[in-house]
């Protein structure tokens, strides 16, 4: 990437009006994976002055702003209290600590890395991001707009809920990125199922989770059928990472190895 301006915003509304002026214009989080692009960039936006560095914990919910690192997310107490500490797993096994000291939660879920595991079990919980002009939406739906129209994210809120979870990152080496991510959550007798890394951004299997939403018992013949069906709808894919097959093979068993810790 090639960076023409740096622009270090005091205000939020600042920063906007800034990254509007020109198509060319980005917000930068941590920029750890700057290199990854080869786009020129008019004016790099800093959003570090502007407040968004804080976690908060309510009764209902943790909220997380933006410009929070992965470091500190992996070391809130709160988070490791809850949902079976997935999120904390996810984070932990992302690179080394240098680096999640370094990469955001904003520049994380703004970016939708398809290798993100930290999109994973947040996906798996109930968890929504607040953007300074679209207002909140839920995570899902945030990944899936394709809209032109620039905007800043300021937090992501988690709901607390009394969740079983379960989460798991293959991957070759310590420091690599994950070969496959699977993430599988139990909350008030509702499952949900995500697999990212496919190498496709994480993504609900939607019709596995039906199916066995739809289930009096959970069987051992039931959560096969589940992973069958969640290979089934997803799409997989090959990369330097590893191959369509492999990827398919290692989600049934992580899949069925999920539902089982959170049927327990």
């Amino acid at each position: 990437m090639e960076i023409v301006n740096y622009f270090k915003a005091k205000t939020i509304e600042e920063a906007y009006q800034k990254l509007n002026e020109d198509p060319s214009n980005l917000i930068i989080g941590g920029g750890a994976w700057l290199r990854l692009s080869s786009k020129i960039v008019n004016t790099a936006i800093d959003l570090e002055h502007v407040g968004l560095n804080q976690i908060k914990e309510t009764k209902n919910s943790i909220e997380i702003d933006a410009y929070v690192t992965l470091r500190e997310v992996e070391k809130n107490e709160a988070l490791a209290n809850l949902f079976s500490s997935i999120i904390n797993k996810g984070i932990s096994g992302i690179m080394g600590v240098a680096l999640r000291n370094l990469v955001t939660v904003g520049g994380s879920i703004f970016g939708k890395y398809s290798f993100s595991d930290f999109i994973t079990p947040l996906l798996a919980v109930n968890t929504e991001v607040e953007m300074y002009k679209a207002g909140r939406m839920a995570l899902e739906d945030f990944l899936k707009l394709r809209t032109r129209e620039k905007d800043i994210l300021l937090k992501i809120i988690i709901k607390k809920e009394k969740v079983l979870g379960y989460y798991y990152k293959m991957k070759k080496t310590g420091l690599d990125f994950a070969v496959i991510n699977v993430g599988v959550t139990k909350t008030n007798g509702y499952y949900k199922i995500v697999v990212g890394a496919r190498p496709s951004l994480a993504a609900y299997a939607t019709s596995a989770m039906e199916y066995i939403n739809n289930q009096k018992v959970i069987t051992p013949k039931v959560i096969e059928d589940t992973a069958q069906i969640v290979v089934e709808e997803l799409k997989f894919g090959t990369n330097s990472k590893a191959s369509k097959e492999y990827r398919i093979e290692l989600t049934k068993v992580y899949v069925k190895r999920g539902l089982k810790e959170v049927t327990k």
